[in-house]
Protein backbone atom coordinates (compact mmCIF):
# COMPACT_ATOMS: atom_id res chain seq x y z
CA UNK A 1 0.00 0.00 0.00
CA UNK A 2 1.59 3.31 -0.70
CA UNK A 3 1.90 6.39 1.42
CA UNK A 4 -0.08 9.25 0.23
CA UNK A 5 2.64 12.10 -0.86
CA UNK A 6 1.15 15.32 0.02
CA UNK A 7 0.99 13.64 3.92
CA UNK A 8 4.23 13.63 5.84
CA UNK A 9 5.55 10.86 7.55
CA UNK A 10 4.00 10.47 10.74
CA UNK A 11 5.00 7.64 13.36
CA UNK A 12 1.59 5.75 14.43
CA UNK A 13 3.78 3.21 17.30
CA UNK A 14 2.33 3.73 20.47
CA UNK A 15 3.93 4.46 23.34
CA UNK A 16 5.26 1.44 25.04
CA UNK A 17 3.48 1.79 28.51
CA UNK A 18 0.24 2.34 26.36
CA UNK A 19 0.97 -0.70 24.13
CA UNK A 20 1.49 -2.68 27.13
CA UNK A 21 -1.65 -1.32 28.53
CA UNK A 22 -3.52 -2.26 26.02
CA UNK A 23 -2.35 -5.97 26.08
CA UNK A 24 -2.77 -6.41 29.03
CA UNK A 25 -6.40 -5.33 29.09
CA UNK A 26 -6.98 -7.06 25.97
CA UNK A 27 -5.57 -9.99 27.49
CA UNK A 28 -7.95 -9.54 30.48
CA UNK A 29 -10.79 -9.07 28.65
CA UNK A 30 -9.84 -12.35 26.32
CA UNK A 31 -8.97 -14.68 29.47
CA UNK A 32 -12.04 -13.69 31.48
CA UNK A 33 -14.14 -14.08 28.81
CA UNK A 34 -12.84 -17.32 28.28
CA UNK A 35 -13.06 -18.20 32.06
CA UNK A 36 -16.57 -17.77 31.62
CA UNK A 37 -17.40 -19.19 28.80
CA UNK A 38 -15.36 -22.49 30.23
CA UNK A 39 -17.74 -22.31 33.58
CA UNK A 40 -20.61 -21.76 32.25
CA UNK A 41 -20.78 -24.71 29.35
CA UNK A 42 -18.10 -26.96 30.88
CA UNK A 43 -17.54 -26.77 34.55
CA UNK A 44 -21.32 -26.72 36.14
CA UNK A 45 -21.84 -28.81 39.17
CA UNK A 46 -24.58 -31.12 40.44
CA UNK A 47 -25.46 -30.02 43.80
CA UNK A 48 -28.36 -31.23 46.28
CA UNK A 49 -30.87 -29.19 44.07
CA UNK A 50 -29.60 -29.89 40.65
CA UNK A 51 -27.41 -27.73 38.68
CA UNK A 52 -25.38 -25.13 40.07
CA UNK A 53 -23.47 -22.85 38.66
CA UNK A 54 -19.36 -22.73 39.34
CA UNK A 55 -17.51 -20.55 41.30
CA UNK A 56 -15.34 -19.76 38.34
CA UNK A 57 -18.40 -18.44 36.38
CA UNK A 58 -19.42 -14.92 38.83
CA UNK A 59 -15.74 -14.20 39.39
CA UNK A 60 -15.12 -14.35 35.49
CA UNK A 61 -18.00 -12.22 34.95
CA UNK A 62 -16.81 -9.61 37.40
CA UNK A 63 -13.39 -9.48 35.93
CA UNK A 64 -14.89 -9.15 32.42
CA UNK A 65 -16.65 -5.98 33.38
CA UNK A 66 -13.62 -4.13 34.98
CA UNK A 67 -11.74 -5.00 32.16
CA UNK A 68 -14.27 -3.91 29.57
CA UNK A 69 -14.85 -0.29 31.36
CA UNK A 70 -11.02 0.05 31.55
CA UNK A 71 -11.40 -1.21 27.75
CA UNK A 72 -13.33 1.75 27.37
CA UNK A 73 -11.09 4.22 28.34
CA UNK A 74 -8.05 2.92 26.77
CA UNK A 75 -10.04 2.98 23.23
CA UNK A 76 -10.83 6.63 23.86
CA UNK A 77 -6.78 7.16 24.62
CA UNK A 78 -6.21 5.49 21.82
CA UNK A 79 -8.70 7.36 19.32
CA UNK A 80 -6.85 10.43 20.34
CA UNK A 81 -3.33 9.31 20.04
CA UNK A 82 -2.74 6.69 17.32
CA UNK A 83 -6.15 6.55 15.42
CA UNK A 84 -6.27 10.38 14.44
CA UNK A 85 -2.74 10.47 13.11
CA UNK A 86 -3.42 7.10 11.07
CA UNK A 87 -6.48 8.52 9.64
CA UNK A 88 -4.18 11.44 8.60
CA UNK A 89 -1.58 9.27 7.29
CA UNK A 90 -3.59 7.33 5.59
CA UNK A 91 -2.52 4.10 6.53
CA UNK A 92 -2.89 0.01 8.19
CA UNK A 93 -6.59 1.76 7.86
CA UNK A 94 -8.56 -1.56 6.83
CA UNK A 95 -7.55 -3.63 9.97
CA UNK A 96 -7.89 -0.35 11.73
CA UNK A 97 -11.25 0.01 11.16
CA UNK A 98 -11.85 -3.85 11.61
CA UNK A 99 -10.88 -3.46 15.16
CA UNK A 100 -12.97 -0.11 15.50
CA UNK A 101 -16.05 -1.88 14.67
CA UNK A 102 -15.10 -5.17 16.46
CA UNK A 103 -15.09 -2.42 19.58
CA UNK A 104 -17.81 -1.13 18.96
CA UNK A 105 -19.84 -4.48 18.40
CA UNK A 106 -18.69 -5.79 20.90
CA UNK A 107 -19.63 -2.44 23.27
CA UNK A 108 -23.00 -2.67 22.28
CA UNK A 109 -23.54 -6.49 22.07
CA UNK A 110 -22.28 -6.20 26.06
CA UNK A 111 -24.87 -3.94 26.51
CA UNK A 112 -27.36 -6.04 24.89
CA UNK A 113 -26.80 -8.76 27.41
CA UNK A 114 -27.00 -7.02 30.49
CA UNK A 115 -29.80 -4.95 29.81
CA UNK A 116 -32.03 -5.59 26.47
CA UNK A 117 -31.71 -9.34 26.11
CA UNK A 118 -35.43 -11.18 27.23
CA UNK A 119 -34.48 -15.36 27.46
CA UNK A 120 -35.32 -15.58 23.54
CA UNK A 121 -32.78 -13.13 22.29
CA UNK A 122 -29.93 -13.82 24.60
CA UNK A 123 -28.66 -16.94 22.50
CA UNK A 124 -27.90 -13.83 19.59
CA UNK A 125 -26.64 -11.46 21.70
CA UNK A 126 -24.40 -13.74 23.61
CA UNK A 127 -23.11 -15.69 20.61
CA UNK A 128 -22.79 -12.84 18.84
CA UNK A 129 -20.74 -11.25 21.81
CA UNK A 130 -18.47 -14.32 22.24
CA UNK A 131 -17.83 -15.22 18.62
CA UNK A 132 -16.61 -11.80 17.67
CA UNK A 133 -14.85 -11.42 21.13
CA UNK A 134 -12.60 -14.87 20.67
CA UNK A 135 -11.51 -13.43 17.09
CA UNK A 136 -10.65 -9.44 18.38
CA UNK A 137 -7.06 -10.78 19.67
CA UNK A 138 -5.90 -12.08 16.37
CA UNK A 139 -7.35 -9.12 14.78
CA UNK A 140 -4.90 -7.09 17.23
CA UNK A 141 -2.40 -8.76 15.67
CA UNK A 142 -2.98 -9.01 12.51
CA UNK A 143 -3.23 -5.22 12.44
CA UNK A 144 0.57 -5.05 14.46
CA UNK A 145 2.10 -7.26 12.66
CA UNK A 146 0.57 -5.13 9.10
CA UNK A 147 1.44 -1.66 10.85
CA UNK A 148 5.03 -3.07 11.17
CA UNK A 149 5.51 -4.68 7.97
CA UNK A 150 4.20 -1.15 6.59
CA UNK A 151 6.97 0.48 9.04
CA UNK A 152 9.49 -1.00 7.34
CA UNK A 153 8.66 -1.26 3.87
CA UNK A 154 8.54 2.66 4.60
CA UNK A 155 12.17 3.02 6.53
CA UNK A 156 13.38 0.74 3.27
CA UNK A 157 11.53 3.30 1.02
CA UNK A 158 13.23 6.40 2.56
CA UNK A 159 16.95 5.29 2.69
Amino acid sequence: MKRRRDVPHVNLRIERWHRRLVYGVVLLLTGSGIAWLLAHYFMRRFGEFGETIHPLEPLSMKLHGAAAMAMLFIAGSVMNSHIRRALRAGRNLMQGWLLLVSLVLLTLSGYGLWYLTSEESRIVWSMTHWIIGLGFPALLVWHIVHGKHLRQLASQHMT
